[in-house]
């Protein structure tokens, strides 16, 4: 659905072929043309919640509505009934953590795994007992791990909630490619095994969990970022194989070319405006679902329709239009080569690919460049998934003005 048309070379370091421990591609090769692959972010850990306020206390915290964490619905329920795969899925949800002021502190992706009453006990005879206790996982930016955990703790107060890191025993991963941007809840691979009136129920259930009842999930934030999942650290997640897995970095191209940031090194910690970063387009803000830390900026923002920057795809060529890799670093500016005015700002850049904040009154004008590296052009992409709104808004507001 989301398959772009831009080609996009893989990162190389020194050598003219990307090489990683389990997987191999030429310079030449496209992300567009690339078959399923799986990465395991090694940025990202993973948090565990425990308790029974566990999700009024996250409600109160985050951007998004997790309500549906606690009461599943039924469209979360399936006949399936396997030992590895739960009768209960609930799909994760993408939020947000805010200062006051309404400004990024970190993002995580919040998943409900199966109670024992979820699922086939390990005999296959019936479901488990029912603990009684709601369990949540978090998939978080490492790098922010410490502090995150003592910025939970100083909010949990009298809270009826544990919190924990738990980054040695689980592992998040992601599984992208030209063949999982279909919108499906299912995997292709997953799907190939013959599913339909005459199913294979123990296929379909070894492709989609493990024997944990881990499951991979269509990443909520997108259709065409492929699928997302935690899964415990000492084993390999359904459908990865040893063909399939790739170095995190092409993942992170991948979504340098969606225009999507991911944890504090992309979306500026204490800085970053979320509805400039696009997070409602990714479905990780609730405008409905009450009160949170930071709201009062986003609902306001949100309300008035005000938007005059966001992050954008971007693309280092010089004059001749070729691409030009390694010479653009976070934090330079995005100028208009004929006025000298500043457009916006490369908040990430790998290879001849990047992400900017820039103003959309400036950035398709075609003539912008980084300052101090007048050979470099800047090409910004409209990405495929942005509701039409985002550009006829901010043109209306220009008329305007």
């Amino acid at each position: 659905m989301y398959r772009f048309k831009q080609s996009l070379h893989f990162f190389k370091p020194k050598i003219s072929t990307f090489i990683n421990s389990s997987r191999r591609f030429s310079e030449q090769s496209q992300l567009e043309n690339a078959g399923p692959m799986a990465s395991r972010l090694k940025t990202r850990s993973v948090i565990r919640f425990t308790g029974p306020e566990t999700v009024k206390f996250l409600q109160g915290l985050v951007t998004n509505d997790l309500r549906r964490l606690e009461n599943p619905q039924p469209e979360d329920r399936t006949t399936l009934a396997t030992t590895n795969a739960p009768f209960v899925s609930v799909p994760p949800v993408y939020a947000a953590l805010l200062t006051p002021q309404g400004r990024f502190l970190y993002d995580m992706f919040l998943y409900r795994p199966p109670r024992a009453d979820e699922k086939l006990d390990r005999t296959g005879s019936g479901p488990g007992p029912d603990s009684g206790e709601l369990e949540l996982f978090a998939d978080v930016d490492g790098s922010e791990l410490d502090e995150l955990l003592q910025t939970l703790k100083k909010y949990r107060l009298r809270s009826k909630v544990e919190i924990e890191s738990v980054a040695d025993d689980f592992s998040c991963w992601q599984r992208f490619g030209q063949d999982l941007t279909q919108k499906s809840s299912e995997e292709p691979d997953a799907a190939s095994l013959g599913w339909g009136g005459g199913f294979d129920r123990s296929g379909q259930s070894s492709s989609q969990g493990n024997n944990c009842g881990w499951l991979w999930y269509r990443d909520p934030r997108l259709d065409c970022l492929g699928f997302r999942g935690i899964f415990p650290s000492n084993t390999t997640p359904p459908l990865v194989e040893a063909d399939k897995e790739t170095n995190e970095e092409n993942y992170l191209l991948w979504r340098l070319e969606k225009g999507v940031a991911e944890g504090s090194a992309e979306i500026p910690k204490g800085e970053a405006v979320p509805l400039e970063y696009n997070l409602a387009g990714l479905n990780g803000i609730s405008f409905d679902k009450g009160c949170y830390v930071g709201q009062e900026l986003i609902a306001r923002t949100h309300h008035r329709g005000v938007i005059r920057k966001r992050l954008l795809p971007l693309k280092f060529v010089n004059d001749s239009g070729k691409e030009v890799e390694q010479k653009v670093a976070p934090r330079s500016e995005v100028i208009d080569a004929s006025s000298r005015k500043k457009a916006g700002t490369v908040t990430t850049a790998l290879g001849s690919r990047g992400l900017g904040l820039l103003r959309l009154d400036e950035a398709f004008k075609g003539s912008l460049t980084i300052r101090g590296l007048d050979d470099v052009k800047v090409q910004a992409i409209k990405p495929e998934w942005w509701p039409a709104e985002w550009l006829s808004d901010q043109q209306e507001q220009t008329s305007t003005a």
